[in-house]
């Protein structure tokens, strides 16, 4: 029996090496308000500070998160919006959220 050889395995021409890593290809996924583009980061690539739309609380560095804006072709780079994994698997179960200050009203 031959001992094991932990030589790291060359990646051959034909593969594609990832230009950015840590960040996944985008995709398109259908949501009830449409389509719309998604790309995945992962904690290690999360280097900036966001505000996810579905919680409005901060997606700090180094969390994993996901981004997305809309695939219809109208979008640009300032529609991308950060959101935290589960937030945007669930908010086709969340109702639109009011921000409000803690001083103002809960009701009216």
């Amino acid at each position: 029996m031959s001992p094991r050889r932990n030589r790291p395995r060359r990646p051959s021409d034909d593969e594609p090496s990832p230009d950015r890593p840590g960040i996944t290809e985008q995709r398109v996924q259908q949501w009830q308000d449409g389509e719309w583009m998604v790309r995945s980061i992962f904690g290690a690539a999360a280097v900036k500070t966001y505000r996810c739309p579905g919680c409005m609380q901060e997606i700090r560095p180094g969390v994993a998160h996901v981004v997305a804006w809309p695939a219809d072709g109208w979008g640009d780079m300032a529609d991308r919006r950060h959101w935290h994994t589960g937030c945007w698997r669930g908010r086709d179960r969340r109702t639109p959220g009011v921000e409000r200050s803690r001083n103002a009203p809960r009701y009216g």
